[in-house]
C-alpha cells in the first residue's frame, strides 16, 4: 500500500493471530485471522466456505479463555483466498477488548484516539 493510501486509512489493521470463528445461522467456520481493526476483519477463506454474502455474519475472536471480541459483520470483499468483513455492530465489552488490543499494537495513544474519533464519526 502506498504511503498516501496508508495515511488516508482511517483504521489501522492489526496483524493478529487468535482463534476466530465466523457464524451465520447454524453454520460455523473456524478461520485463520489475518488482521483486525475497528472497521472489521480479514480472514483466510476456509475450504468449506459456503456463506451467503447477502446475509449478516457474526465473528468471534478469542483473546483469552473468557475474553472474546464479537462483532456483527457483513462480507464486503473476497480477494484470492481472503474474506473481508466490515463491522456493523459491536457490543461495549468487545469494543473495550478491541481497543486494548489496538492500543497495545499501535503503541501510539494519538493514533488510537484518532481511530476512536473516526469510529464515532461513522455512527
Amino acid at each position: 500500500m502506498s504511503e498516501t493510501a496508508n495515511e488516508r486509512r482511517r483504521f489501522q489493521r492489526i496483524a493478529f493471530d487468535a482463534p476466530t470463528e465466523i457464524m451465520q445461522g447454524t453454520r460455523r467456520w473456524a478461520v485463520e485471522l489475518h488482521d483486525v481493526s475497528f472497521k472489521g476483519l480479514l480472514v483466510k477463506c476456509p475450504p468449506d466456505w459456503n456463506g451467503d454474502p447477502h446475509q449478516p455474519f457474526e465473528a468471534s475472536i478469542e483473546l483469552g479463555i473468557d475474553t472474546h471480541v464479537r462483532m456483527e459483520v457483513v462480507l464486503t470483499r473476497t480477494q484470492d483466498d481472503l474474506l473481508g468483513f466490515v463491522c456493523r455492530h459491536i457490543d461495549l465489552d468487545s469494543i473495550s477488548h478491541l481497543r486494548r488490543l489496538v492500543e497495545l499494537n499501535l503503541g501510539d495513544e494519538h493514533l488510537l484516539e484518532r481511530e476512536l474519533a473516526a469510529l464515532g464519526e461513522q455512527e
